[in-house]
């Protein structure tokens, strides 16, 4: 059986959740309970629904999850804009994580496509 930590989409996301929670801790004290926790909860869940996938029986069960992980990562580019909007994050921050988001939406896009051929 493959680790999930071997997958590099899934290496990806994780790099990805760490830079929104450090980017998130400059957030104001009180978007803590809204913008930030939210944040935080969409950009974990891509990669915890690759992990939860990688260990199913089929390609098709784990094309669901990562279609799951999509949706968060769509998720996590819209917030990501918000956040940038409302002047919590600076221009090369923003830059920063909407790119990274956009390349694991393609990894995903891609390893979804793969999963569905087979």
């Amino acid at each position: 059986m493959k680790s999930f930590r071997d997958i590099m989409v899934w290496q990806k996301a994780y790099a990805l959740t760490l830079k929104v929670y450090k980017a998130a801790e400059a957030f104001p004290s009180h978007e803590i309970y809204v913008l930030t926790s939210q944040l935080r909860r969409a950009s974990i869940s891509i990669p915890c629904n690759i992990a939860e996938g990688c260990v199913k029986n089929t390609d098709a069960d784990f094309a669901r999850y990562l279609d799951i992980a999509m949706g968060s990562a769509s998720e996590v580019e819209c917030q990501i804009m918000l956040a940038h909007d409302l002047h919590y994050l600076n221009d090369p921050s923003h830059e920063e994580l909407i790119n990274l988001t956009v390349e694991v939406k393609r990894m995903l896009a891609s390893f979804i496509k793969t999963l569905r051929k087979q």
